[in-house]
């Protein structure tokens, strides 16, 4: 053998899965390499910049709740086609191929729990649900998690994240958005807290609804929260908006919400609240 081999080096190291996939991601915001296991164990936060990631439903309520104290309820409600609506496809189509990418009956999971021994009542909407759409199951679990929340007498945390009213649904999806502000009156006059985490993105009749009517509105940090997205809004007055409009920081500069609070902190946050409601 000569002084310079060509023979490859014996130490094999694997570089991709089986699939293809190494496991390396470039963040879409600060075009860091993250690995996928540092983003799971960091809430699906990049660990380079801190952007904010969407939070698989289990993983948020895991982040809210105390350990083991979840229970789900409303979920024999299901959704049925009473307009017979098609689009590319129909309407009960689109709803399994959603169920069947997202584990879930419907855009939203309620139930009760404790967080830091509060007892709270929870409902976290799921995008990965045709896109966290409110239809007249996700307007009806939520109305009866407030009544729900009004007859205990507990405080009542909703975790949105939505493109909007469900058009699948039309006028019965718009209804729910008079439905569950009229329940929220209710709980408000009671005098039972309600706190409202907007995350990205929180848009359309959610937003014009219940997701902006808490006693203390908190929103995830560089969240879209509108009611029009800034695309449309561009298209119909004909000019841009101003960097980062619609975007929660803005939105607290302007009065909207109360506070930004990192995925990491808000659970503790939270209970700070709930503190104050109830000293």
């Amino acid at each position: 053998m000569g002084l310079f081999s060509r023979d490859k080096p014996k130490i094999k190291i694997q570089t991709t899965k089986k699939d293809g996939f190494s496991g390396w991601l470039k963040c879409t915001h600060c075009n860091e390499l993250i690995h996928t296991n540092e983003l799971e164990q960091n809430l699906n936060c990049c660990p380079k910049c801190q952007y904010h990631y969407r939070l698989p439903t289990e993983d948020r309520i895991q982040s809210l709740s105390d350990p083991g104290t979840f229970t789900p309820l409303f979920e024999n409600l299901q959704t049925i086609d009473s307009l017979h609506f098609v689009d590319t496809e129909a309407y009960p189509d689109r709803l399994n191929n959603a169920r069947t990418k997202s584990g879930h009956s419907e855009a939203v999971v309620v139930g009760t729990c404790t967080l830091n021994d509060y007892p709270i009542a929870l409902g976290v909407l799921d995008f990965s649900f045709m896109g966290g759409s409110m239809g007249s199951v996700v307007g009806e679990r939520l109305t009866r998690l407030i009544e729900l929340a009004l007859e205990r007498n507990i405080p009542l945390i909703i975790v949105s994240t939505s493109g909007g009213a469900r058009m699948q649904e039309s006028i019965l999806s718009l209804m729910q958005m008079a439905k569950t502000s009229a329940a929220l009156a209710k709980l408000h006059e009671a005098g039972i807290p309600y706190i409202s985490i907007l995350t990205n993105p929180t848009t359309g009749g959610v937003t014009a609804s219940f997701a902006s009517l808490g006693d203390i509105i908190i929103a995830e940090p560089n969240a879209l929260i509108c009611f029009a997205g800034p695309r449309v809004i561009e298209q119909t007055i004909g000019q841009q908006l101003p960097p980062g409009a619609q975007k929660s920081e803005f939105l607290l500069q302007n009065g909207m919400i109360d506070c930004i609070f990192n995925r990491h902190e808000m659970k503790q946050k939270v209970s700070e609240f709930l503190d104050y409601f109830n000293p």
